[in-house]
């Protein structure tokens, strides 16, 4: 399977490979990638949750000797997830920004494909061996001419009794009809001339054969005599000056006529099969290239799979040739093709709702779901494993997870667990917590040797999100967004030490998260700030005005800035009084 598209964003290298993107070395060289992997991947900006437990359950599923699972991201990283992957040693995980299936997804690579030179008989050889019914025409440099179909061969050879001479006619070499046949060559004079033949076979009576061999349109010299072992056929044959004299049935012919044919010009050759096939085979020695369809149809390897089956459904084209930027073949793609499984999987974590996953995770296959929010509009077209489970993080489901299997992760692995545990409960602060929480990350300090108040300071101490990043990353650094009661809408969400930051830039974080509304297409946009000293929040929110209204926390500045004492939870907390809204403006319509 081609990898989906692993085109890092701009501030990162792209990722060309499983573990690639690092900020910090590998332990231990890279695995090769499986030839079918399946991704283990967050939500879209992803926090410190979202990596981590990407990278501890693809780790797990070694460890229960299932291989093949490759931890993935589809955001940027940020200070925060920086320092956890460095503390414990890990590479960022593979970059996905897209993993919608494409061209390159279904294509066959390995074309086979012909020569502008090429005859019906290798064509029609290669078309029966590989079961195909279109090949493409190539130059030297793999440049595509054309393509020739079944089709098109199936009417060269199509019996047009109207037109008797056109039955007999072929344009080729003498070269090209001795290779047809597999034939033992005896004699051929100017081999390689290409030349209108016309074959004819010559069963009747010597007498009949010497009249009608002299008469009609059709030259002496451009004729081909198909004959068994008749040796008076084969003498008025040399006599009469013909082309060639092909011998059937891997018969005799004496040495006598075989000189007398080399001294007047005359090809002599032998053929396996009988007459019959002989003069049939004859014909496929033509060339392709009067048949070659010129008008083909052509792809990009990165063109949507959506788009071609469209394309597809509204034209003839057998099918379509696939071009690199260079122009040269890469592949070819039919109409059967199109409706091949694509091969790509995923293994959703820390979210599972569509608005939230890597852009095509809908049209791709996703085989598991490990959570611990809200069940948002997910369907799948066949069972899958989905555990969601209402803990402070997904890391916790993981470790868990471990745990049961009675697997012990590697220090790292712990480690890295330990830090997504952390980051979304804020050390077990947030009223999102749990006793499993707590339970998990005492576990996973002992394995890693880790005391978690250390980590938590070495984690919340990394850099202010605010200072670090424009406000347009602030914004989409841990956003997510919802659908909710007919309104699209985004909530962001930062931890800071104090609101110190907030306060100098936001003026400028309030321009971005306007200009999210409208790109995005927004009802409106939130960011929460969460001080992690004071366990206090902030809301910066932008757009919708009626809602906005009912905001019912203390406003501080211009109805965009609210105070939220005691809020630090987007998701037990925020989310539940933003749809308790949604759901009174909606009742309101009705």
């Amino acid at each position: 399977m081609t990898p989906p598209n692993t085109s890092g964003p701009a501030s990162e290298p792209a990722a060309p490979a499983a573990n690639a993107n690092t900020d910090a070395p590998p332990a231990s060289s890279p695995k090769s990638e499986p030839a079918t992997p399946t991704y283990v991947i967050g939500h879209r900006n992803p926090d410190t949750d979202a990596i981590c437990s990407a990278i501890a359950y693809a780790a797990c599923k070694e460890a229960r000797g299932e291989h093949g699972y490759i931890p993935a991201r589809c955001g940027n990283s940020n200070a925060r997830i920086d320092t956890v992957l460095r503390k414990f040693h890990t590479p960022l995980p593979l970059y996905l920004s897209d993993v919608t299936p494409r061209v390159r997804d279904v294509m066959v690579r390995n074309v086979i494909s012909l020569p502008e030179n090429a005859t019906c008989a290798e064509a029609l050889e290669l078309i029966d061996e590989h079961d195909v019914r279109v090949l493409p025409v190539i130059t030297g440099d793999s440049r595509v001419l054309g393509s020739i179909s079944i089709f098109q061969l199936g009417g060269y050879f199509t019996p047009r009794l109207r037109s008797p001479r056109d039955m007999r006619r072929v344009e080729t070499t003498l070269s090209h009809v001795a290779r047809a046949l597999n034939a033992n060559i005896l004699h051929l004079h100017d081999p390689d001339r290409m030349e209108d033949l016309y074959v004819r076979i010559g069963a009747m009576d010597i007498r009949s054969f010497g009249k009608r061999a002299g008469q009609g349109s059709i030259p002496i010299a451009k004729t081909i005599i198909i004959v068994g072992d008749r040796w008076d056929i084969q003498q008025r044959s040399i006599q009469l000056g013909v082309r060639a004299l092909i011998l059937t049935g891997n018969l005799p012919i004496d040495a006598e006529v075989v000189e007398q044919a080399r001294a007047a010009g005359v090809s002599v050759i032998i053929s396996p099969y009988d007459s019959a096939t002989t003069a049939w085979v004859v014909r496929t020695a033509a060339t392709i290239e009067p048949l070659i369809d010129r008008t083909f149809a052509s792809v990009s390897a990165d063109l949507p799979l959506g788009e071609l089956r469209r394309r597809i459904a509204a034209s003839n084209a057998p099918a379509y040739m696939v071009l690199g930027d260079d122009t040269r073949l890469q592949g070819i793609v039919t109409k059967t093709d199109v409706i091949k499984p694509v091969q790509t999987r995923l293994v959703l974590v820390d979210h599972n709702e569509m608005s939230q996953a890597v852009p095509g995770a809908h049209e791709v296959t996703i085989t598991e779901v490990i959570d611990h929010h809200r069940l948002g509009s997910l369907n799948t077209q066949q069972p899958i494993l989905f555990i969601n489970e209402p803990v402070g993080s997904t890391c916790t489901i993981v470790a868990d997870l471990f745990r049961r299997d009675d697997l012990r992760p590697a220090p790292d692995i712990a480690g890295l667990m330990m830090s997504g545990i952390i980051t979304d409960t804020l050390h077990l602060n947030s009223p999102t917590t749990t006793n499993k929480d707590r339970e998990m990350l005492a576990w996973l300090s002992g394995i890693a040797g880790v005391n978690p108040r250390d980590l938590a300071g070495d984690i919340f101490n990394s850099g202010s999100v605010i200072l670090a990043n424009p406000p347009e990353t602030v914004i989409r650094a841990d956003m997510k967004i919802y659908d909710e009661n007919e309104t699209h809408f985004a909530v962001s969400q930062v931890e800071e030490l104090g609101f110190g930051n907030f306060w100098k830039h936001s003026k400028d974080l309030s321009v971005a998260l306007g200009e999210l509304l409208e790109k995005e297409n927004l009802g409106f946009a939130c960011l929460l700030v969460t001080d992690i000293n004071t366990q206090n929040s902030l809301l910066l929110l932008r757009g919708d005005k009626n809602f906005i209204d009912r905001i019912s926390y203390p406003h501080l500045e211009k109805n965009e800035i609210f105070e939220l004492p005691g809020i630090v939870s987007r998701k037990k907390q925020l989310l539940p009084y933003i749809t308790s809204i949604l759901r009174e403006m909606q009742a309101e319509k009705m």
